[in-house]
């Protein structure tokens, strides 16, 4: 990084640059996020989680911001935000949510991103934007897509590698386009080359957890691969991850995909707002990479790299039909933990937030209040 992080109380402007060169990033002061998120006021709040919550905000100079402000600043909560600060200023692709700043001041940790004005895909598969039905089949394919190179880069092209760790409907944002961003590295793990895999504690959210991740805390890149998996199950379909039946039963996606995937009713399987409007070759690949994705077996399961080869057709591996989705079967223990909260005795599943920067909104969206807003006399009046 350009910069190390140091307290941002002062006035000073430190910046640095990530990989790329393009989109900069500053360090701000809290007094500049107090003013451009109206000091932090309950009508700007984007959402918010077991971490904190997110603000909408506006600068001095018009740019449009997310910032994050943690709860608390205990040791666990220090190496999140510093694990995040690190990798978001070492990536800079098209497909990732890079960092704008952030601010250290005393008792204050804020992370600053890019506003992305359609929030969430979890907003608009399962949240407020659901009914209105945006995502159409083109633009679903391109945020698998989009999010596959996101990951690709992570895994492949920075160095050290970069694993997720927490990949998920909310952590997938959607620009003004409904261009995907990966975003969310409070969990990322940085792999040492020459290493495969590492034993650690679990985070992230069950449901998109391999099954090697979840019970042994076995991590390596093949667990983004298989949460990618759930992911693109998630899109094409609409269902999610895990769903509550009648008498309290919860059932995997993977559960309710795999009978319909053996019988051959691929079109069953369409996410029922798309009203039929989907291409069913492309329907069946994507299907077909979700069931690659989710194989038991890290070892079986593809590369990033295949994964947006056979994406984009011309990957051998796309050609062989995998005809089964294997259900992965989380213990009762991990299933009764399903949105539950941080585990602090350091054993089993971890979800520091069921939702990832932009949570789920009611009509907060149309009520954020410009900080900045001018009136006609030249006045800048600025609210709460």
């Amino acid at each position: 990084m350009g910069s190390s992080l140091s307290c941002c109380g002062s006035e000073k402007v430190d910046e640095g640059v990530g990989i790329g060169g393009n989109s900069p990033w500053r360090i701000f002061t809290y007094k500049e996020l107090h003013a451009a998120t109206n000091g932090f006021c309950e009508e700007n709040m984007l959402g918010e989680g077991g971490f904190g919550s997110v603000y909408w905000g506006k600068t001095s100079d018009g740019l449009q911001i997310a910032v994050k402000k943690l709860k608390s600043m205990n040791s666990k909560a220090e190496m999140e935000f510093a694990v995040e600060v690190e990798v978001l200023g070492r990536v800079r692709h098209k497909n990732l949510l890079g960092l704008r700043g952030y601010c250290a001041a005393a008792e204050q940790r804020l992370i600053v991103y890019d506003y992305m004005p359609n929030l969430s895909l979890l907003s608009h598969l399962h949240g407020q934007f659901a009914g209105e039905v945006q995502l159409d089949w083109k633009r679903r394919m391109k945020i698998a897509l989009g999010s596959a190179e996101g990951l690709l880069y992570l895994h492949h092209e920075v160095t050290p590698h970069i694993i997720h760790r927490d990949i998920k409907a909310s952590n997938v944002l959607l620009d003004s386009n409904f261009e995907p961003l990966v975003a969310d590295f409070g969990f990322a793990k940085l792999i040492p080359e020459g290493v495969s895999h590492m034993t650690t504690r679990v985070k992230g959210t069950l449901g998109y957890l391999a099954p090697e991740y979840a019970m042994w805390g076995k991590v390596s890149e093949s667990c983004d691969v298989y949460s990618f998996g759930i992911l693109l199950l998630e899109l094409l379909t609409g269902r999610k991850p895990i769903e509550k039946l009648p008498g309290g039963i919860k059932r995997t996606i993977t559960e309710w995909a795999d009978p319909m995937i053996l019988k051959g009713r691929f079109k069953d399987l369409a996410d029922p707002k798309l009203g039929g409007n989907f291409d069913e070759s492309q329907l069946k690949m994507g299907v077909n990479v979700a069931a690659l994705c989710v194989q038991n077996e890290p070892e079986k399961r593809p590369t990033m790299r295949e994964v947006v080869g056979i994406l984009k057709g011309y990957d051998p591996k796309g050609k062989v039909m995998q005809m089964k989705i294997e259900s992965v079967k989380y213990g009762d223990d991990l299933m009764a933990m399903d949105q539950g909260s941080d585990e602090e005795d350091g054993k089993g599943y971890d979800e520091s937030s069921a939702y990832g920067v932009f949570g789920p909104m009611d009509n907060r969206v149309q009520k954020m209040q410009d900080p900045y807003k001018r009136y006609g006399d030249g006045r800048i009046v600025k609210h709460g």
